[in-house]
């Protein structure tokens, strides 16, 4: 393992006004965003509208790095240029998502465990070899009535470190992404709660399995009121928490934390990346890594036809630069207004 090189990578994916797009989806997934766009699911369609995303010149002067879904890496452009060719092209680094979804969770009901381990060791090289220099795996913690329990806390973070610690091996930076959903109807101090005890027990596994942090990103949740919650905490109060939060849990030789939307709406996402480093003076950068925050506009702009590229390049490029501002802490709401 080369240190130098992986935290190098790191630096770069974390680097300020620039964040990582994800758009890893899986066909399940996509297929539903373009059921609510009337457009076909089809290969050549995820491939044709994954393109767009990369050859939006504006939009991916932003965008440090692209998580990929397995089918999209050994993708080809229409013209037969290697999509990760079109990425790097960008000066944005391809990267992979390799794990494999996830499964109910023996003797823990309503819990979940993600799987895709046991080959990983195998799949990485050749993700290496086709141009991936970063991964991500996400590890799913829901709040409900007595969850988490603390065996799904427990597997999940050893589940994130075994993999992280495959990935640096094969000269590939990890994302751990440990995600609380923000699907129920819990407050802002719950999510804290959890969120603190998943990310405690998360560099405890790290550190178990030797995973140097110099050459990681990390994926978190915000601290922020669940989405059924009726008064959810403001702007400034989810800045704060989180902030607070990930001073308490976070070692700084972690380079840098790109945050999950998470089902947030896109602004609701960007205001909050934005008062973060407004509060500055930070060990890490703080920037995003977001899928819907990022593209359900620019999807639905583009809608499946051919002639809507170029406007929905438009709005891609808007998203990400608003983005990218906001990981500067340098973002106004009125710049959103001006656009619209």
């Amino acid at each position: 393992m080369n240190l130098a090189e992986l935290n190098k990578v790191a630096i770069a994916m974390t680097a300020p006004g620039k964040g990582i797009l994800a758009a890893d989806e899986s066909t399940g997934t996509i297929k539903k965003r373009f059921d609510a766009i009337n457009t076909e699911c089809t290969e050549d369609n995820r491939r044709d509208y994954r393109e767009m995303l990369f050859r939006s010149s504006e939009g991916m002067k932003h965008i440090s790095g692209v998580i990929l879904y397995d089918e999209t890496i050994w993708q080809k452009a229409k013209d037969g240029t290697p999509l990760v060719d079109i990425i790097k092209r960008s000066g944005s680094l391809p990267g992979i998502k390799v794990d494999e979804g996830t499964k109910p969770l023996p003797n823990c009901p309503g819990e979940l465990i993600t799987v895709g381990l046991d080959k990983l060791a195998d799949r990485l090289p050749k993700y290496y070899e086709q141009g991936a220099r970063f991964a991500k795996w996400r590890g799913v913690i829901d709040i409900g009535p007595g969850i988490p329990s603390y065996t799904a806390i427990h597997t999940n973070a050893h589940a994130l470190a075994r993999y992280a610690a495959l990935c640096q091996q094969a000269q590939i930076v990890p994302i751990v992404e440990p995600e609380v959903l923000m699907d129920g109807d819990h407050d802002i101090d719950r999510c804290y709660e959890v969120t603190e005890f998943v990310l405690k027990e998360v560099f405890q596994q790290l550190y178990y399995q030797k995973v140097a942090l110099e050459g990681i990103v990390l994926k978190p949740n915000m601290a922020i009121s669940g989405k059924k919650n009726g008064k959810r905490a403001g702007v400034e109060e989810v800045a704060e928490k989180t902030v607070k939060l990930l001073k308490g849990c976070v070692p700084g030789a972690v380079p840098g934390i790109a945050f999950l939307s998470g089902g947030q709406s896109d602004e609701e996402a960007t205001a909050h990346l934005d008062a973060m480093n407004k509060i500055g003076n930070l060990p890490w950068s703080l920037t995003f890594s977001y899928g819907r925050a990022l593209q359900h506009a620019p999807q639905k702009a583009w809608s499946g036809k051919s002639e809507n590229v170029a406007a929905a390049q438009r709005v891609f490029a808007h998203r990400a630069a608003m983005n990218g501002l906001a990981s500067k802490g340098q973002w106004k709401q009125d710049l959103e207004k001006k656009a619209a």
